[in-house]
């Protein structure tokens, strides 16, 4: 993390004439173009300089590696639109219906196999997206993922590489539609340099195994949904949502259908013991049916906002799909160890943890009958 109406895009949008910021801009060599507000036209900035920018608690989106005109232009909407492209719009339930199946699930959550996860995940000195051991902490998930899924054989896991080392991984579980419900979660982390330790273990370790845990009671219990599920671990995050951006790119050209992408970032550190959901940038229609899950099997939730470019889901949002982002607590009282070398497994609130495991699941199972 870095701290309605339905839009129909138009070749003649007023965001499309400054679709592409790099035109006017003198590109050096080993730079990359990142946008800090919608407004923002691009600025090309070394590596070191993104990490700096990250550890003051600025958000950015890299936007290097985007050439669809329409990307750019939703990434130069302000937050006040909703950019859900119109035949993409979906009527989600004003109520949860599926408490028989989710039940019964839910009992199933603890926070036994999330520790060990997460204990591992942070284990490594750091998982930065361009180093060797963010390289190794890909491989480690991957195998463990393939491990939590392998009780149901439908499961499949791949990676979706990128330029650079760390991958993406992919989780389907077939549904009798392949129409889409994604979750998801990024798994690197930084601490003010490529080197530093980053143990990363609220931001977003805590993340990773709140989908592991959902993952391993569904792949248990071989959950047959109506519609397809896809778990989404993305590297690059901390760069400036490079792995998300790279996947609902290929999403996009491949014109999948996604009804909801719901993104998970940190929810392990939780004073207010209320799981936040976060009102900017986001389509309002799938937030409200985030709230009807959340308040129909967790309780009271606050509400907070949390800036451009803030993590994951702006992504799936600026590819013209409907996305909504949770975490654990407000901006204001979150986690004191943010982006240092403090964000340590020993810092975690287990039952925040165990909320959101809950929340997730549940919401997989209503999303799943829409």
């Amino acid at each position: 993390m870095h701290l309605s109406k339905t839009l129909t895009i138009l070749a003649g949008s007023a965001w499309l004439a400054s679709a592409a910021p790099s035109a006017g801009l003198s590109k050096k060599s080993d730079v990359r173009l990142i946008k800090t507000s919608p407004e923002d036209p691009g600025t090309w900035v070394t590596e070191d300089e993104k990490i700096t920018l990250t550890a003051q608690g600025k958000n950015f989106v890299d936007i290097t590696d985007i050439t669809d005109p329409e990307v750019l232009a939703l990434l130069s909407a302000p937050d006040s639109e909703e950019v859900t492209i119109a035949a993409r719009a979906v009527t989600y339930p004003t109520s949860a219906t599926r408490q028989s199946i989710a039940n019964p699930l839910l009992s199933q959550v603890s926070t036994t196999n999330p520790q060990s996860w997460l204990k591992t995940l942070t284990d490594f000195h750091n998982r930065y997206y361009r180093s060797s051991y963010g390289t190794q902490a890909g491989d480690w998930l991957f195998s463990t993922i393939k491990t939590v899924a392998s009780p149901n054989p439908a499961i499949t896991v791949t990676k979706f590489t990128h330029s650079y080392n760390q991958p993406s991984i992919i989780v389907k579980i077939p549904g009798n539609s392949s129409s889409l419900v994604i979750v998801s979660a990024h798994y690197d982390s930084t601490a003010g340099s490529s080197t530093a330790r980053a143990p990363g273990a609220d931001d977003n370790g805590s993340g990773v195994v709140v989908l592991l845990e959902a993952l391993r009671i569904l792949s248990s219990t071989k959950f047959s949904p109506k519609n397809t599920l896809e778990f989404h671990f993305y590297s690059g995050e901390e760069g400036g949502l490079l792995g998300s951006a790279a996947v609902f790119s290929s999403y996009k050209s491949s014109a999948k259908p996604i009804l909801a992408v719901l993104n998970q970032d940190m929810a392990g550190y939780s004073p207010s013991g209320k799981l936040a959901v976060y009102t900017d940038y986001v389509d309002s229609s799938l937030t409200a049916f985030v709230r009807v899950v959340a308040g129909a099997y967790i309780g009271a939730t606050n509400t907070d906002k949390c800036g451009y470019g803030c993590s994951d889901h702006a992504s799936a949002r600026s590819n013209g799909f409907p996305a909504a982002y949770v975490g654990d607590e407000t901006i204001k009282d979150s986690t004191p160890y943010l982006h240092s070398d403090k964000d340590a497994y020993e810092t975690i609130m287990w039952p925040a943890v165990l909320r959101h495991s809950k929340f997730v699941l549940a919401f997989l199972v209503e999303a799943s009958y829409i």
